[in-house]
């Protein structure tokens, strides 16, 4: 079997994904071509698929990942219905009286939000909103300063958010052909440092945050609004007014889920090492933070129901937030199933063949550039990052570049995407909540983010040369 027949799935997935603007369809096209390459029957093909498909979510770590995201959401789904996330609001708006102390409180709120970007924007923006009017706030620079103050952070950081899980499993099923029985966790770890792109665009909301038009950014104030009268979805963006807020209900689950994913992550580890440092790194994460939200939930439920909360109630308040992750869980089952068959058709050795060309110094920040690209035609942080993943890694054997920085770069391009791109979700979220025409914004965002990007590119290619 020819191994250019590795590399034709993704030449599909590319166009249909950016034709459809959704990543699913390309993803499930792909799949079935590489099945069929695989397979080249009828009914073998299809039986291929379905096999990478079950195979892939039968493993424990990746059954761990579905299970850890579905329960946190449902969490998250509970305290807003219980007025976890309008007692936080209220306490906010009691205390913010000026526009410096307004954009502090969008940073302050990474403490209790830092979990996931998008619960990030329904909790914040709505606030930043009431608040822009009387604060005479700009309404793209703080949507902007919302933003860069999620992803950019929430990719970087290793513990108790929603992304940790699938990250370190992007890495696991690309990794093995590669580095076989390397911890993936501990790649993520040491990618943190190499995400280029997220810190610079850190530095640069900070900035931004302080100084009203900084030199970098005195284009894109005025950015179109979308009409005021209120649309039907708009109510999806409200919290409920009969509600009374209790700060407190998301306090204490967040603060839980939190402590327990730390101290059991090293507990595990303990087992194995009695060292104290080194025990983080030899601990299981994926299963220590399941474990550490099944735990939050039994907890979350006492708490509610001594608030004479009914349980069927919360019952159904947990499942609507779960079932709300069903198009992310089937993106998960797609792009491990890809990432399977792209390996058994021999993906690394046909980079390893046609690559070879490029100047090893070159392949980080061409990587950075490509990848960006595409996750900004996507529109998808995690679809992009399942996508990329595998030929990164690739790219990293074949040129002798560190797995940890290519691992980094992939994750760079992937926030580079999902912050930037009109497809992302948090841009839909965000523009329709504050008022923003979408496109008007994107360009406002891209503007913006290009002197972080051309930044990350040459530092890219500089760390590569130097190290």
């Amino acid at each position: 079997m020819s191994y250019w027949t590795s590399i034709l799935p993704f030449l599909i997935i590319i166009p249909i994904a950016v034709w459809t603007k959704q990543v699913l369809p390309g993803l499930v096209v792909g799949l079935l071509v590489a099945s069929y390459i695989k397979e080249p029957s009828l009914i073998g093909g299809m039986e291929t698929m379905t096999s990478y498909l079950t195979a892939n979510l039968a493993q424990e770590p990746k059954i761990q990942v579905i299970g850890f995201l579905y329960i946190f959401t449902g969490i998250v789904n509970m305290i807003e219905k219980t007025g976890g996330i309008k007692g936080f609001i209220e306490i906010a708006a009691d205390k913010v009286k000026t526009q410096k102390q307004a954009i502090l409180l969008i940073w302050i709120t990474l403490i209790g939000t830092f979990v996931s970007p998008s619960l990030r924007i329904v909790t914040i923006a709505p606030i930043m909103k009431a608040m822009r009017e009387r604060l005479n706030l700009t309404k793209a620079r703080v949507s902007f300063v919302i933003e860069a103050s999620s992803l950019p952070v929430i990719a970087l950081i290793p513990i108790a958010t929603a992304f940790v899980g699938f990250m370190t499993s992007t890495i696991d099923i690309s990794i093995k052909d590669i580095a076989p029985g390397e911890d993936p966790y501990l790649y993520f770890l040491k990618s943190i440092p190499y995400n280029f792109f997220a810190f610079v665009t850190i530095i640069l909301a900070v900035v931004y945050s302080i100084v009203n038009h900084p030199k970098l950014a005195l284009y894109g104030e005025s950015v179109p609004t979308t009409n005021p009268v209120e649309k039907d979805g708009d109510k999806e963006n409200r919290l409920d007014e009969t509600v009374k807020g209790r700060p407190a209900n998301l306090i204490i689950p967040l603060a839980l889920a939190l402590t327990l994913s730390i101290f059991l992550s090293w507990w595990d580890g303990y087992q194995q090492t009695k060292q104290f440092w080194q025990a983080f790194i030899a601990a299981d994460a994926t299963k220590a933070m399941f474990v550490a939200i099944i735990i939050t939930l039994l907890l979350t439920f006492i708490q509610f129901m001594l608030q004479k909360w009914p349980l069927p109630k919360l019952l159904a308040y947990f499942f609507e937030g779960g079932n709300n992750l069903m198009s992310a869980f089937i993106l998960f089952a797609l792009v491990w199933g890809l990432s399977a068959a792209t390996s058994d058709l021999g993906l690394s050795t046909f980079i390893t063949f046609s690559m070879g060309w490029i100047p090893d110094v070159l392949i980080p920040p061409i990587t950075f550039i490509l990848g960006s690209l595409l996750a900004y035609f996507v529109g998808s942080t995690w679809g992009s990052w399942g996508l990329i993943m595998p030929i990164g890694l690739s790219l990293a054997d074949v040129s002798g570049n560190s797995l940890p920085l290519m691992i980094g770069i992939v994750f760079a391009s992937g926030t580079f995407g999902g912050l930037i791109s009109p497809l992302s979700g948090t841009t839909i979220t965000i523009a329709k909540i504050m008022d923003l025409d979408m496109m008007g914004y994107s360009k406002y965002k891209l503007k913006h983010t290009l002197i972080p990007f051309i930044l990350t590119t040459v530092l890219y290619g500089v760390f590569t040369f130097l190290f």
